[in-house]
């Protein structure tokens, strides 16, 4: 009888193995090996084995049709505003208004990054802002008042994830968490408002209090931003323009994917006329493995989810639910957070977002899950991919920060900042 179910252990347990390698090689990326690679690798292994049919495989890929658009446009939109620097204006008018303050610089360099992240998601203000503020602190540093840089960098890092419940269109992991059942933007507010008011409150008085040394002091260089080219001006208000369309329709209640690509393709050809070709370097210059990465993370956790994944987790949410509310919710968004740095927060809130469903749980604990699962990647390197984007923008800038590094800083910004969010969202759900 225990022969009879070998089979089905084996493939458990193969599933598993293949699971947990694929996000191990994701974030460690040896040899310099792009992440899709990994991810559509395994999806491809999982498939060719046979332990998982192709037609699930396909119906997992097809599940994250509206994250796709999402993604791309979002991503599109950011490169239309990177190459006719708007962003280095940003970065550039945050300095001229700093007028030689360390810490003010500091504050508005976070506002910038609160912004960015709300309107163009935490990808955005890791991928993008990152270079350009690391370019400005730079050239404000003339060799006397040796700024160092790192203060400013982290702001990027945290408040990516910090501010990435703003809005629904903050963070891809919002659509995923909610999916088809996401609040109209009235409801998003009333309940995540709060709760993002809280985190980046707490993300920013723990990251000045950590770095007040540094931030003590005058700054010797003097920069003003170059005017924004007509180009650029185009970009930054098809950029506005695309968040007010994306605002109307989260408060209509309309999916958020097709309308972000649309009105990127549109931002995208309004601000490189009359130099088309301009358009051609953008769509060039877009991470368009991202797209892969996100379809072959479907697969896996459509896998896992088959392999006993789903079941463990309705079984964490139905004993959270069991306890007093205030406990079950913090409960559920550590839980959530601290999973999201061992396995990444794409794959954790693809199996919350299941395993909620599942368990038919209440919108308190829909709102820890995705609390847990934006917030909690703060604590360590590997819990977002908007962290491990950061990383690699400061790589290519020869700026090396160590998994330790961001650990001593995350172990001291993301415990209160979450408590406090979760606090504030169970306030909000009264």
């Amino acid at each position: 009888e225990n022969h009879r179910f070998m089979p089905a252990q084996f493939s458990t347990l193969a599933i598993w193995l293949i699971g947990i390698a694929v996000i191990a090689l994701i974030l460690l990326r040896p040899r310099g090996i792009p992440e899709y690679v990994w991810a559509t690798g395994g999806a491809l292994l999982l498939v060719l084995t046979r332990l998982i049919p192709w037609q699930q495989a396909a119906a997992s890929v097809r599940a994250g049709g509206n994250v796709y658009l999402f993604l791309a446009g979002m991503m599109l939109l950011s490169e239309v505003a990177r190459l006719h620097g708007v962003f280095d204006w940003l970065a550039e008018l945050a300095m001229e208004r700093a007028r030689g303050s360390r810490l003010r610089l500091f504050a508005l360099i976070y506002v910038v990054g609160i912004a960015v992240t709300a309107l163009l998601s935490n990808d955005a203000t890791a991928v993008v802002l990152t270079p350009a503020v690391l370019a400005v602190v730079r050239r404000g540093n003339d060799g006397r008042s040796k700024l160092s840089p790192m203060p400013y960098l982290f702001a990027c890092a945290l408040v990516a994830n910090a501010a990435s419940f703003v809005l629904p269109i903050s963070n891809p992991a919002n659509l995923v968490v909610y999916s088809a059942d996401m609040p109209t933007l009235v409801n998003w507010l009333h309940i995540f408002f709060l709760p993002a008011l809280a985190a980046i409150s707490v993300a920013f008085a723990v990251l000045w209090w950590h770095s007040r040394k540094e931030l003590s002091g005058p700054i010797d260089g003097n920069i003003a931003p170059a005017p924004l080219s007509p180009q650029g001006k185009r970009a930054a208000f098809g950029i506005l323009f695309a968040a007010a369309i994306l605002l109307a329709c989260s408060a209509t209640g309309r999916s958020l994917g097709l309308p972000t690509c649309i009105v990127a393709l549109l931002v995208l050809v309004a601000a490189s006329a009359p130099k088309f070709r301009d358009a051609g370097i953008a769509v060039r210059n877009v991470s368009w493995g991202v797209l892969l990465l996100v379809a072959g993370l479907f697969v896996l956790v459509g896998a896992l989810n088959h392999a006993g994944a789903l079941p463990l987790a309705v079984a964490a949410l139905h004993t959270c639910a069991r306890w007093p509310t205030l406990g079950g919710a913090v409960a559920t968004a550590f839980g959530a957070g601290l999973a999201s740095n061992v396995l990444n927060n794409l794959p954790v809130g693809l199996i919350g977002a299941s395993a909620l469903k599942a368990a038919h749980a209440s919108s308190l604990l829909h709102g820890a899950v995705l609390l847990g699962i934006d917030l909690g990647p703060n604590l360590s390197v590997t819990g977002s991919l908007a962290t491990i984007l950061w990383l690699i923008a400061l790589r290519r800038e020869n700026i090396n920060v160590s998994a330790g590094q961001f650990l001593r800083v995350g172990l001291l910004v993301m415990p209160p900042a979450l408590l406090l969010a979760v606090l504030a969202l169970v306030l909000s759900s009264r």
